[in-house]
């Protein structure tokens, strides 16, 4: 369990940090709003699209992997965002992130599942969401730092490293045979 939370704490570090600001890249590259919320939401369907399909396969494959892909999928497209010059292209990639994220989320809690036993898995997931959101807010601070110093492309390539270390924690994860 101790893997999970550590390696999951480290991906939301790595995905928090550029969330929060992700409307300003959306300005900067020429939308709005409007966008904004096509984006997101773009994200949101096409990660709802494959949710039941990476639970399925999470079954078969194990956990594992999918963390995998989430951490180090999410790491390599992040490094896209700088070179993103039009809306277009944003949402391209939000579609690829929200099937990524899908693997991530849904392998996510099944481990959790997985790791807990009945009767205490309240308190196993209670201290699992304490230490994600503490890394939450951990980020969102350190990306208004980082920003603030910066440039707002450079909390994409931190992103992007964060995730990809956190890749090697999933590989500490060991799966009980259920």
């Amino acid at each position: 369990m101790r893997w999970i939370v550590i390696s999951q704490s480290i991906a939301i570090l790595g995905s928090s940090l550029v969330f929060p600001f992700y409307l300003i890249f959306i300005k900067e590259v020429g939308g709005g709003f409007l966008q904004y919320g096509i984006s997101y939401g773009l994200f949101t369907i096409s990660s709802s699209l494959v949710h039941i399909i990476v639970g399925k396969w999470s079954d078969r494959l194990g956990r594992r992997l999918f963390l995998l892909i989430g951490s180090w999928g999410m790491s390599v497209l992040l490094l896209c965002f700088p070179l993103v010059t039009d809306v277009w292209q944003v949402y391209s990639l939000q579609i690829v992130l929200g099937i990524i994220g899908a693997a991530q989320k849904t392998s996510e809690k099944a481990m959790l599942a997985d790791f807990t036993e009945h009767g205490k898995r309240g308190i196993a997931i209670g201290k699992y969401h304490f230490w994600t959101s503490v890394f939450t807010g951990i980020a969102v601070m350190l990306g208004g730092f980082i920003i603030d110093l910066f440039t707002l492309d450079i909390i994409f390539y931190v992103s992007s490293f964060i995730l990809f270390i956190g890749g090697f924690f999933v590989l500490k994860i060991e799966e009980t045979e259920n």
